[in-house]
């Protein structure tokens, strides 16, 4: 495999190191939030928003006062986003049935999807209040059927934002904190005395958040490792440099952090979309950060054969994949390891990210590979059932029960068995060392 890197982002050591420093933080904060609870809350919030409230928990009429402040126009089209990702979550949904079969006369076997009964959901603030973010995990969370949502997301110019808080309320979050960042995330998995627990961590967020809820994971389940935004273009010369600079750098601008790379077999476009980025970067109003993501997480990728391309981007796994070539359909059924894929010129990440209707917390850093994004059937749990109805059934399930349970030397698990062969079936049916 030929592959050159006319761009290569910074070292990975470097990167690990980053990693590292981001680690002993996050610990040392969950373990203060673990032992002080409230009042580290309090400290975090103050030192790091400047807002130190006598509650984060948003009254009914705080939550009715926000939404006043948001325009008539933003709120139509807080609500016409909400409806596409509600139609597709509620597909979803219904995509996930509930089964029972008979596998043999008188067994009867089944599963049922239960939600999980608390979420804590995290809305990034920070530079850029992701509004969004709220519709793809609270609206979500509230199709799947979950009993009790609780949203967070950080003060904006200390208070509440307004259009995040409506976009919670509409979405179905019972309760609503205004908290960011490790103090939040870790209130919501850890408890507090005016914060319960939830059972469940989703969203995204910065390294900080995605490093806590890593941490926490397997005292509460979580949906995935969403880390800094990720943006990929496979693309051939059906494109131009334009167009592709503007779709890196789209996605560039979310922090210091986010990788953007480029995998083409048209060194014509490689370099007229490092040119175009230059450009861009000129005029851009979040250049800035951009730069900064371009600079250290750039990637441009010259390849020899679509195959290749292929390759390359199932290897890399990126959190979002724009597809731009003559062959879009070949990428979407050969390609494995993503977090979403955008075909064609026509679409984009903006669109998958605000209003399309699909979820945008996906996953990074090559998690890809292993699962797909936050959709509805993250927040439910798949649990099975059994019942035997015949006495028939019972011996003769026991009887080779009990054989594989000894065969493991499992004697009181063979018992268990052998009580309903005795009950059940008396001693017709070979069971245990009888059957020796």
């Amino acid at each position: 495999m030929t592959v050159t890197h006319l761009k290569r982002a910074k070292p990975e050591a470097e990167r690990a190191a980053d990693d590292a420093k981001v680690r002993a933080t996050v610990e040392a904060t969950l373990a203060d939030i673990a032992a002080r609870g409230d009042a580290a809350v309090r400290d975090l919030s103050a030192k790091f928003d400047a807002y130190a409230p006598p509650a984060f928990r948003l009254t009914p009429s705080e939550i009715e006062a926000a939404m006043g402040r948001v325009g008539a126009r933003e709120m139509e089209d807080i609500r016409f986003a909400q409806a596409q990702i509600r139609r597709f979550a509620e597909a979803q949904r219904a995509s996930m049935t509930d089964i029972e079969v008979e596998t043999l006369p008188g067994v009867i076997l089944g599963h049922r999807n239960i939600p999980v009964q608390s979420v804590g959901c995290y809305v990034p603030g920070g530079k850029f209040p992701m509004v969004a973010s709220a519709h793809m995990s609270v609206l979500t969370a509230a199709v799947a059927g979950v009993p009790r949502i609780v949203a967070a997301a950080p003060p904006v110019k200390g208070a509440p934002h307004p259009a995040i808080v409506a976009a919670m309320h509409l979405g179905g979050a019972h309760e609503i904190l205004v908290l960011g960042g490790i103090q939040a995330v870790g209130a919501m998995a850890l408890g507090t005395e005016t914060i319960a627990p939830v059972d469940m961590l989703v969203g995204p967020g910065n390294a900080f958040v995605a490093e806590a809820k890593r941490q926490l994971y397997g005292r509460v389940g979580i949906d995935l490792f969403a880390g800094p935004t990720e943006t990929m273009v496979i693309a051939d010369d059906t494109v131009d440099g334009e167009l592709v600079a503007t779709d890196l750098l789209g996605q560039a601008e979310h922090g210091y952090n986010s990788p953007a790379c480029l995998i083409t077999i048209s060194r014509p476009l490689a370099e007229a979309t490092l040119a175009e980025i230059d450009r861009l970067l000129a005029i851009l109003p979040t250049a800035e950060t951009a730069a900064a993501s371009w600079r250290d997480y750039g990637e441009v990728i010259l390849c020899d054969s679509h195959d290749e391309m292929l390759a390359v981007a199932n290897d890399m796994a990126f959190e979002h994949v724009q597809v731009m070539t003559d062959r879009d359909d070949w990428y979407l059924e050969r390609m494995h390891s993503y977090g979403a894929l955008f075909l064609g010129a026509r679409t984009n990440v903006a669109n998958g990210d605000k209003v399309i209707g699909t979820n945008h917390t996906l996953p990074t850093r090559r998690a890809g590979r292993y699962t797909g994004g936050l959709w509805v059937g993250k927040f439910l749990k798949t649990h099975s059932y059994q019942r035997i109805l015949t006495d028939e059934a019972a011996a003769m399930i026991g009887a080779y029960g009990s054989r594989l349970c000894l065969l493991e030397g499992f004697v009181g698990h063979a018992e268990q068995c052998n009580i309903r062969v005795r009950r059940h079936g008396g001693r017709n049916i070979a069971y245990g060392t009888a059957a020796e």
